[in-house]
């Protein structure tokens, strides 16, 4: 039997300096993503979008831009999340910036006691205001989850830390702070940048993350920031990398994901509209999304 979805819409920017991505929910629904999930047999509710309050004030905190109204559209979330698995839906999340995978993982990770997290994307997200060279939230989630960085962002919701660094899987990267590679280092954290990709296959990378994760977790959490994909496929990001994964690549891992029977929630973020080109980033997330949920050619 299939799960019902809950879809929740968080349309955040206050995490990164450009505005549009905010608008990226509104570009998901718009590339019929319910619609898709409905064709594929799923009861699907639209929780609609979040509340995201704007700053009355000058910011001030150049180390951690908007941190209060970041760490409060969290803590909504994270209740929001909290009360999808408590019935017994599963969470797909749309974003927005990457920041909001505070809240989703916060409000998940109390549901299980060994959560893997298979992360997407060509940054690590694993600054700190110490080492974060923009003061930017969205490149801090993962270390926020780790338990590193503010005590008003690392103990929304549940204890700290969120996850265990040995069920984090990082895949596609190709861009990284010396912070980030440091921390990578210290926690001993899977990374597969786009060299292991190039040189093992997806195939490999995600049968290998599968059979870890199908034996030391009891729930994985899918985190896709677009920007993974190479810019050709994915241009309306805010922070593209050139050689990022592929069209195809992507596919195949979250078709395999979809076999693998695993993923128990899941988050698409970074879309941003006004960077697009005919709405290709969101319309390819929501084709990831229905590969995902188990859409095959036959």
């Amino acid at each position: 039997m299939k799960k019902p979805i809950s879809i929740i819409g968080v349309p955040m920017d206050l995490g990164q300096a450009k505005r549009g991505v905010d608008m990226g929910p509104a570009a998901m629904r718009y590339a019929d993503a319910l619609e898709r999930l409905i064709g594929l047999g799923y009861d699907v509710e639209d929780l609609g979008d979040l509340e995201i309050e704007r700053p009355q004030v000058k910011e001030t905190n150049e180390k951690l831009k908007n941190l209060k109204e970041v760490a409060r559209a969290n803590r909504k979330l994270a209740s929001l999340v909290s009360d999808v698995v408590s019935k017994g839906h599963f969470p797909l999340i749309f974003g927005g910036d990457h920041s909001i995978a505070i809240g989703s993982i916060a409000g998940i990770s109390k549901y299980y006691k060994n959560l893997g997290v298979i992360w997407f994307d060509a940054h690590g997200d694993m600054n700190t205001k110490e080492t974060s060279p923009t003061g930017n939230i969205h490149g801090m989630p993962l270390a926020v989850n780790l338990g590193m960085g503010d005590d008003i962002l690392t103990k929304i919701e549940s204890g700290s830390p969120k996850i265990k660094p040995e069920h984090l899987t990082i895949i596609g990267v190709r861009s990284l702070d010396e912070g980030e590679k440091q921390m990578i280092r210290d926690f001993g954290i899977t990374v597969y940048t786009m060299h292991e990709v190039d040189r093992l296959g997806m195939a490999y990378i995600m049968e290998k993350t599968i059979a870890y994760f199908s034996k030391h977790t009891d729930g994985v959490h899918i985190s896709f920031d677009l920007d993974s994909l190479d810019p050709l496929d994915a241009p309306g990001v805010g922070t593209p990398v050139l050689g990022g994964l592929t069209y195809r690549e992507s596919h195949l891992a979250m078709e395999m994901l979809a076999e693998s029977g695993i993923v128990t929630s899941a988050e698409f973020v970074e879309v941003n509209p006004i960077l697009d080109e005919r709405n290709k980033t969101a319309q390819t997330a929501v084709a990831l999304i229905g590969s995902l949920f188990g859409e095959k050619l036959l």
